[in-house]
């Protein structure tokens, strides 16, 4: 994989990839930046929620599971001084729709934590990183319903070392 970022001038930058897409990447005036594009850590984690969700939603399609919406947030703790790394991160997972089976939430989860997400995998050697789900029935019209929350948690067998 090859990326690279422009410089143009202060502390504000282009991202790019093999892909061919770009992005703003910038930083806050507090430390000398103009507030105009993601900071490098953000990308961190939008790159762990991002490699997760494909991960989960693709598994939850592929066991034909009725989806209507699916989101990824990942809560990140940061370390008080510099290198400012991220110390801990929890990753929750709201899934809505129609009778959506618990069992293939935590299989969707456990796949992508232990097999497929490389970020995850990655991250999770050098931080703990909590995974939580929530369910929600679609009722329609934008409204949804809380069926069930929980965390997963591998069992000592299939907990990475």
């Amino acid at each position: 994989m090859e990326a690279q970022v422009t410089w143009h001038g202060r502390l504000s930058f282009d991202g790019s990839a093999e892909s061919g897409f770009s992005l703003p990447l910038g930083t806050s005036r507090t430390v000398g930046g103009d507030e105009d594009g993601f900071r490098p850590m953000e990308l961190i984690a939008i790159g762990l929620a991002s490699c997760t969700a494909m991960d989960v939603i693709s598994i939850l399609l592929k066991k034909r599971e009725a989806v209507t919406a699916f989101d990824v947030q990942v809560h990140a703790e940061q370390a008080p001084a510099y290198p400012k790394v991220f110390t801990r991160a929890v990753i929750e997972y709201f899934v809505t729709g129609h009778s959506v089976a618990e069992e293939a939430v935590l299989r969707s989860i456990e796949l992508s934590a232990l097999i497929y997400c490389p970020a995850q995998a990655m991250l999770s050697q050098v931080m703990p990183i909590d995974l939580k789900y929530h369910i929600f029935e679609d009722q329609g019209n934008g409204e949804r319903t809380l069926v069930k929350s929980g965390v997963y948690i591998p069992s000592p067998d299939q907990a990475k070392p």
